[in-house]
């Protein structure tokens, strides 16, 4: 299969190379990248045969595939959530050719078999690749420390109990320094359990009013700044996963002047909504960590533009309609949010906040480097990995249309700008027009 792409404008993060291009990809790799001055006017249109396929890509964009630091593929063990081949598809339909699947499975991967299964399911039926996350300690439970040297030469690139935090401190400092002996970061869930003692929502005003127990902001930012500690002492890189507070922006962003090696992601819905989302008892909007004010919304978007915050994700976590439909205080947490993180976070670029080249590095270069992947972006001799995009093509999201099983989403009938067209995964096409 030859694959051309002409009058596409590029940005690739990792050449450091941006303008109008052609492309041609052969059997999976990029056999030509042709920056030009002009636009190039052709006479065919997007074509298909059984061997060409020609996509006149004017007015279009094409980016690196994304990456997604923080999802939760859920197999082994919850099937009826999600399998590996319904979230990559999904990951893919999102503009993801690249996804890092969290250990809180059943069983949990904290030992190379899991990993094992993880990979060779994914080889075997995912549309994009698929990263491991091992469990920083056994069956997440944060008493004893997994057998981090076994689980990275399996494959895992991370540790994370996410879900759980890792309440013994000396626990997290014997963590962080295996991962810096193995050269893989180890991915904070920062929640003091006796603080949240059972919250699920954010502690204010609003959970007074709706009955609910709140979480409080502390619970998030006592646990920030242990973990920024134990990084600066012991010298040893941390990433805080999914940031929803003010507090904790400005305790990474006081930590990064002081050189502490700290990385940091937010998700879409930390600065898209706010706890008044759940004002009418919306389990799809149940999150651990809640969502939070609207001060705590601005401070991750002026976090995000500041490059404190360096990565988005989207903490895809899908659940049975039957784990949401359930009062507010026994649905579990979590958003499926693979197929919106990308256009969601476009809202950024739409109204000014960042241009698109800083959005793209926050979804491909950042997490590559963290992550230590490698990634070659869009150059002559590479596997082929990349999206083509519409930035202004408008979609309304149907619950109902998503790929993933998991259909719990609070954005439902939200009209987004920006829709992935086409993504390219080696010799995988998927061409996502409707």
């Amino acid at each position: 299969m030859i694959i051309k792409i002409y009058n596409a404008y590029m940005i690739d993060p990792f050449t450091n190379k941006e303008g109008i291009v052609d492309i041609f990809i052969e059997d999976g790799v990029i056999s030509k990248v042709q920056l030009k001055n002009k636009v190039k006017s052709l006479k065919t249109n997007s074509k298909s045969s059984s061997s060409i396929m020609e996509i006149e890509a004017s007015g279009l964009y094409v980016f690196p595939g994304l990456i997604d630091m923080h999802t939760h593929l859920r197999e082994p063990g919850y099937e009826y959530k999600e399998t590996i081949r319904t979230g990559t598809l999904a990951a893919i339909r999102g503009g993801f050719t690249s996804v890092c699947c969290m250990a809180n499975t059943n069983p949990v991967n904290d030992n190379p078999e899991v990993t094992y299964y993880i990979l060779a399911k994914a080889k075997e039926e995912g549309s994009c690749d698929v990263y491991p996350i091992g469990a920083i300690t056994k069956g997440l439970k944060g008493e004893e420390l997994s057998e981090m040297v076994m689980l990275k030469e399996a494959g895992c690139v991370a540790f994370s109990d996410d879900g759980m935090p890792v309440m013994n401190p000396l626990i997290m400092r014997r963590a962080l320094e295996y991962s810096k002996t193995i050269d893989a970061p180890i991915i904070s869930h920062c929640e003091d359990l006796f603080l949240s003692e059972n919250g699920v929502m954010n502690e204010g005003k609003l959970s007074f009013y709706l009955g609910l127990k709140g979480i409080p902001k502390a619970s998030e930012e006592i646990m920030v700044s242990r973990d920024v500690i134990l990084s600066k002492h012991f010298k040893a890189p941390i990433h805080i996963a999914h940031v929803s507070t003010k507090g904790s922006v400005e305790i990474i962003k006081k930590a990064k002047e002081e050189g502490v090696h700290v990385t940091a992601e937010t998700c879409p819905h930390y600065f898209t909504l706010t706890e008044e989302a759940v004002a009418s008892y919306n389990t799809n909007a149940k999150v651990n960590p809640p969502l939070r004010t609207e001060e705590d919304k601005e401070a991750i978007i002026e976090a995000l533009k500041e490059d404190i915050i360096d990565v988005i994700a989207s903490d895809h976590a899908p659940h049975h309609i039957d784990e949401k439909k359930v009062p507010f205080q026994e649905a579990l947490n979590g958003i499926s949010g693979v197929e919106t993180a990308f256009a969601l976070s476009l809202r950024l670029v739409h109204d000014g906040i960042l241009n698109l080249r800083e959005l793209i590095e926050k979804f491909t270069i950042n997490p590559s480097r963290i992550l230590k992947i490698n990634k070659n972006g869009i150059k002559e001799g590479a596997e082929a990995d990349l999206i083509v995009v519409d930035i202004e093509r408008e979609w309304i999201v149907d619950k109902e249309k998503l790929v993933s099983l998991g259909k719990n989403t609070p954005f439902d009938g939200w009209r987004l700008k920006g829709k992935v067209l086409f993504a390219f995964k080696g010799k995988k096409t998927f061409d996502m027009r409707e």
